[in-house]
C-alpha cells in the first residue's frame, strides 16, 4: 500500500479510488459535463453586464439594456440548473462509491482470522468502517469535481479577460504567483495536519468504545478519576490536532483575501485612470462596463483559487481516509478458503494428528497433540487455566491456522473442506456468550430464514429452556439489549445452547463453564448439555463432574500437551496423576454435595 504522508497528493491512490466509479460511468460523465457547463455559464453574466452598461446605460438605450438584463437572468437560471445537477449527482456518486467500499470492507473483515482481531482495537476498526469511509465521500461531493469545475472556470475566465483587455488581465494575473505559492505551502502543511487529525480521531474512538464496553470494570475498581484524566489528555491531543488545521487556515485565507483586494484595487486604479484620461482611443478600449465586468471577473477568478485550497483540504482528508481504508482492504489476514470439498453428511469422526500451534511466533500453545474422537463420542477436556483447552476449540473451526500437523474430519483434512461447509457442521458454545442487541428469536436463528419460530420453540422445549424464555416479558421476542445485558450469565448460556441445538450440528464443541451461575440455571444447563450432546460427536471443556463422568474419554491437558487419557474411573486409579490431583482439589467437594 502506498503511503500518502510523503507527498501532497498520491495519484496512484487516487487512480485506485476512481476505479470504484467505473460501474457508474454515465453519472461520472454527466457530473463532468455539468462542471464544464458551470464554468461557461459563470462567464456569461459578467459579459452581459458589460454590454448592458456600455451599450444600454451609457447610450441611454432602454431596449438594449433590457435585452441584456433578460440574458443575464437566463444565464443565471442556466447556472442554477447546472449547479443543482452538479451538487446532487456528485454527492450521489460519492455516497454510492462509499457504499460499495464499505460493503467490500465489511465482507473482508468477516473473513479475517481471529488473530487479526486479537491485535486490532475495535474502536479503530469502527473508525475505518464508518468515519473514514464517510470522509472518502467528500472526495467526490466537495473535492474532485469541485476542484475540476473551479480550475476550468478559472481557465475560461482568464481566457475571456485576455480577450477583452490584455492590460487589465495582466494586472489581475500579477497577484497570482503570490497566491499560488501560498496555496502550495498551505496544501503541504494541511496534509500533515489532517494525518494527525485522523490518528487522534481513531485514538479517541478506541478509548471511548473500550471504556463504555468495560464500564462495569471501571466502576468496580473505582477507576473513574483515572480514566477521566486519561480521556482529558486524549481529548486535548485531539483538540490540538484540529487547532493546528485552524492555525493554517487562519494564516492562508487572510492572505488570499488580501491578494484579491489588492488585485481589485489595481483594476480600479488602472481602468479608472485610463477611462478619465483625455486619450479617446484608450478610453474606448477600457470602458466603464469593462471595468465593472473585470471587477466581477477578478472576484470570480480569485474566489475559486481560495476555495480550491479549501477543497483541496477536503480532498486531502479524503485521501488520508482512503489510504487507511485501503490499508485494511490490502491486509492479507483472512483464512485461506482453498478447499474444494463440500462437507455434507458427516459421521463426525475427529482426528488431531501431532498438532502444533502458537498465537505468536516462537511461542507454542499446543505442542504436538494427537487424539481421536469417534462418531457420537463425547470427549471431555480438563486441565488448569492456560493449558490449551480453548485453543483446541478454535483450531477445529479454523478460527486460527495450525503451525504443524493436521486436523481431520471423517479422514479428510479440514483444509480440504470449504470454510462455509466446515463451520456449518460445527456448533460452538463459548464460555463468554455473545448476544446481539436484538430479540431472543433473532439471536437464536441469527437471521436464518430456514429456521422457523415453531422449530425454535420445539427445540427449546426439548432441552428444557422454554419455561425460562416464556417467563420474560415478550417471550421469544424479548430484546436482550447490547451483549445480552438484560439476562444473567446463566440465561445467556442457555440461549447459546439453544442457538447451537437448532442449527442441528454434526459436531458440537462447548465450554460449559458455570462460574457465577445459580443452582437452578446450572441444573438447566446440565440438562441442556445432556440433551444436545446425546448421540452427537462432542468436545467439551468440562467444568462439571457430571459431564466428566459421562464422557467417553477424558483428555487431561497441561502446558499445551495431553498428559493423560482415559475414563473417570481409569484416571482416578493413577497414583499422583494429574487428573487425580485435579479431582481432589476441584471436584471432590462437588461429588460429596
Amino acid at each position: 500500500m502506498s503511503d500518502t504522508t510523503g507527498t501532497a497528493f498520491d495519484f496512484k491512490l487516487f487512480k485506485r479510488l476512481l476505479g470504484y466509479t467505473r460501474p457508474y460511468r454515465g453519472t461520472f460523465i454527466f457530473v463532468a459535463f455539468a462542471a464544464v457547463a458551470l464554468s461557461v455559464a459563470g462567464v456569461l453574466s459578467p459579459a452581459f453586464l458589460k454590454n448592458a452598461i456600455d451599450e444600454g446605460m451609457m447610450l441611454k438605450d432602454y431596449d438594449v439594456m433590457l435585452f441584456y438584463v433578460v440574458l443575464m437572468l437566463g444565464a443565471l437560471l442556466l447556472e442554477v440548473i447546472f449547479q443543482f445537477s452538479f451538487i446532487y449527482y456528485a454527492n450521489w456518486l460519492g455516497q454510492t462509491v462509499i457504499r460499495d467500499i464499505r460493503v467490500k470492507l465489511f465482507k473482508l473483515m468477516m473473513s479475517f482470522r481471529m488473530k487479526y482481531f486479537d491485535k486490532s482495537a475495535v474502536g479503530r476498526l469502527t473508525t475505518r468502517a464508518v468515519n473514514d469511509i464517510e470522509t472518502i465521500a467528500s472526495i467526490f461531493s466537495e473535492g474532485l469535481f469541485t476542484i475540476a469545475s473551479d480550475v476550468l472556470k478559472m481557465v475560461v475566465i482568464a481566457g475571456y479577460m485576455l480577450y477583452e483587455s490584455w492590460q487589465l488581465a495582466l494586472i489581475s494575473f500579477s497577484i497570482l504567483p503570490v497566491l499560488l505559492y501560498a496555496t502550495r505551502v498551505f496544501q503541504k502543511a494541511m496534509k500533515s495536519a489532517f494525518e494527525d487529525v485522523r490518528n487522534q480521531v481513531a485514538n479517541l474512538n478506541t478509548f471511548v468504545q473500550e471504556r463504555i464496553t468495560g464500564m462495569k470494570i471501571v466502576q468496580i475498581f473505582v477507576r473513574e478519576d483515572k480514566e477521566y484524566e486519561t480521556f482529558q489528555k486524549i481529548n486535548e491531543d485531539h483538540k490540538k490536532a484540529w487547532i493546528r488545521t485552524v492555525w493554517y487556515n487562519s494564516i492562508f485565507f487572510p492572505i488570499a483575501e488580501m491578494s484579491g483586494s489588492v488585485a481589485l484595487g489595481l483594476i480600479v486604479w488602472y481602468g479608472g485612470l485610463h477611462t478619465v484620461a483625455d486619450n479617446l482611443a484608450i478610453q474606448g478600449d477600457i470602458t466603464l462596463g469593462l471595468i465593472t465586468a473585470f471587477i466581477q471577473l477578478s472576484q470570480m477568478l480569485f474566489r475559486p483559487l481560495r476555495m480550491i485550497a479549501d477543497k483541496f483540504n477536503t480532498l486531502q482528508m479524503g485521501m488520508v481516509a482512503a489510504n487507511r481504508v485501503f490499508g485494511i482492504l490490502d491486509t492479507k489476514a483472512h483464512i485461506a478458503d482453498e478447499g474444494s470439498i463440500e462437507l455434507q453428511d458427516t459421521d463426525g469422526k475427529i482426528e488431531f494428528k501431532d498438532v502444533h500451534f502458537g498465537y505468536n511466533e516462537g511461542e507454542e500453545v499446543i505442542k504436538g497433540i494427537s487424539f481421536t474422537v469417534q462418531p457420537g463420542e463425547t470427549i471431555a477436556l480438563v486441565g488448569a487455566t492456560g493449558a490449551g483447552k480453548s485453543t483446541i476449540i478454535n483450531l477445529l473451526s479454523r478460527f486460527y491456522e495450525i503451525n504443524g500437523g493436521d486436523i481431520a474430519i471423517d479422514g479428510t483434512s479440514i483444509k480440504e473442506y470449504t470454510l462455509h461447509s466446515l463451520r456449518s457442521h460445527i456448533a460452538v458454545v463459548l464460555q463468554d456468550v455473545f448476544l446481539f442487541a436484538d430479540t431472543i428469536m433473532n439471536n437464536i436463528t441469527l437471521g436464518d430464514d430456514q429456521i422457523t419460530e415453531e422449530e425454535v420453540i420445539a427445540a427449546a422445549k426439548e432441552i428444557g429452556v422454554h419455561p425460562f424464555i416464556m417467563s420474560l416479558p415478550d417471550g421469544y421476542h424479548y430484546n436482550v439489549k447490547e451483549r445480552g445485558s438484560m439476562l444473567s450469565s446463566g440465561q445467556r448460556q442457555l440461549i447459546a445452547f439453544l442457538r447451537a441445538y437448532v442449527s442441528n450440528p454434526s459436531i458440537l464443541v462447548l465450554d460449559e463453564a458455570t462460574s457465577s451461575v445459580d443452582s437452578y440455571s446450572e441444573e438447566m444447563i446440565q440438562n441442556a448439555t445432556d440433551r444436545i450432546t446425546k448421540d452427537r460427536t462432542s468436545i467439551v471443556i468440562a467444568h462439571r463432574l457430571a459431564t466428566i463422568k459421562k464422557a467417553s474419554q477424558i483428555l487431561v491437558m497441561d502446558s499445551g500437551k495431553i498428559v493423560e487419557k482415559g475414563t473417570h474411573k481409569e484416571l482416578l486409579k493413577k497414583e499422583n496423576g494429574f487428573y487425580k490431583n485435579l479431582y481432589e482439589v476441584q471436584f471432590m467437594k462437588e461429588e460429596i454435595l
